[in-house]
């Protein structure tokens, strides 16, 4: 379902959540699907887990996925459901939100590309146990693990870690960090990262293409001094030429610039008093 990684290093008030990398189909996913297991890769954050293993070291409560988003999508709401795609349907008295519509609800519908993506509707049953098996005790191990850093630190910042595909364009950014336009983070985070992705060389966009989902939404209270910034990292900056194979150098690379993220987001925290292992 998921890992959770306390720190190793001394605590922080960092969270780290990636919610997108998981790769354990369960074993019902080959009869339920209607395109093979392969084709379902394209909606996994590949691999980015992998750029979390420093995280834990450099103090930050770090949760990791392992069921795949094909299955439930820990970044949507439980709302964010396709009333068509279950038996029987549901209504939850709102039109669906655009990404519904598209097809990428809390259980993904289709797929651009590929098509539809399950060979019937889901039983509501199933739904909900997919609900309550994983979407909601992934939830409250984070909140829980945000309310303990803020508990202890008066502060909490959640850095929410995805990858993206490679963007378009004559000089495309190469990491987008999301605030949902300043809603869910005070400024001087996201300043802080930004300034830290571009002395690593990185191209950086903010809020543009990705502000953020629900997991900033719903996790984020900055008034109350809880900070969540979604950080999209460029796959081919760590995967091989295919997009599904990790390359080992740029793994690496990104591992030490996400605990280096970290390290810089409790500094900006604690005000430059970062804690310090016990003799």
């Amino acid at each position: 379902m998921f890992d959770f990684l306390a720190p190793s290093g001394p605590a922080v008030p960092v969270i780290l959540s990636v919610p997108h990398a998981g790769r354990c189909y369960p074993a019902d996913t080959a009869r339920l699907a209607r395109v093979p297991a392969d084709r379902l890769i394209a909606l996994e954050d590949r691999h980015v887990d992998l750029l979390a293993a420093h995280a834990p070291a450099a103090g930050a409560a770090t949760l990791v996925a392992r069921t795949p988003r094909a299955w439930i999508d820990l970044n949507r709401s439980e709302q964010d459901v396709d009333p068509a795609m279950i038996d029987p349907p549901i209504a939850f008295g709102r039109a669906p939100s655009a990404k519904v519509r598209g097809g990428l609800g809390l259980v993904p519908r289709r797929l651009a590309g590929v098509g539809d993506l399950w060979r019937a509707p889901l039983a509501r049953a199933s739904l909900d146990a997919r609900i309550q098996g994983v979407h909601r005790p992934y939830h409250a191990a984070l909140a829980t693990a945000i309310a303990d850093a803020h508990t202890r630190f008066g502060i909490a910042v959640l850095l929410d870690l995805h990858s993206m595909p490679p963007l378009g364009g004559a000089q495309p950014p190469t990491l987008v960090l999301g605030d949902r336009f300043g809603l869910t983070a005070g400024s001087r985070f996201t300043a802080r990262l930004r300034g830290e992705a571009e002395a690593a060389g990185l191209r950086v966009a903010l809020n543009a293409p990705y502000q953020g989902g629900h997991i900033l939404e719903r996790h984020g209270a900055p008034g109350r001094g809880i900070h969540a910034i979604q950080v999209e990292v460029d796959r081919a900056l760590y995967l091989g030429k295919s997009l599904r194979t990790p390359d080992s150098a740029g793994v690496a690379r990104l591992a030490r610039f996400i605990a280096t993220c970290v390290s810089a987001l409790a500094e900006e925290a604690l005000g430059g008093t970062m804690p310090i292992a016990a003799e």
